[in-house]
């Protein structure tokens, strides 16, 4: 067994996509000030999971990165309240962004309630608060 990080061994796609998918939501997250130690645990887990499920079905492996957000939003919502949340509306309730296509290639983050494109998934750094129909 080759150990992981050995420069020689091969990277498959779903490695590939696996490690995009995790780089991406803690970008999000750091972006937004909570990757906290137990809000990366959340990310591994997730991806721990995708891993199976994209081991049956290969071709999913474009949508990992949306469905890891998706997990960790989830797993979010449970423990510390809505994430990421939306930086257009200026007014009423607070409210979180989501992941669009749920199930596809190219998550966004998106604000339903303004219905504009906010950000790629792992591009809330750069959005500052900026957002596209």
């Amino acid at each position: 067994m080759t150990p992981i990080g050995d420069p020689g061994s091969p990277v498959t796609p779903l490695e590939q996509a696996l490690h995009a998918a995790r780089a991406l939501v803690l970008a999000d997250l750091a972006a937004r000030e909570v990757a906290e130690a137990d809000v990366v645990s959340m990310v591994e887990g997730s991806v721990a999971q995708r891993r199976w499920w994209v081991e049956q079905w290969p071709d999913g492996a474009a949508f990992v990165a949306g469905l890891v957000a998706q997990d960790v939003q989830d797993a979010l919502l449970e423990t510390y309240g809505r994430w990421p949340l939306c930086p257009v509306c200026g007014t009423g309730d607070p409210h979180a962004l989501e992941v669009e296509p749920e199930l596809g290639p190219d998550p966004q983050w998106v604000c339903h309630k303004a219905g504009v494109r906010v950000a790629a998934v792992g591009g809330l750094g750069t959005t500052g608060g900026a957002a596209s129909s």
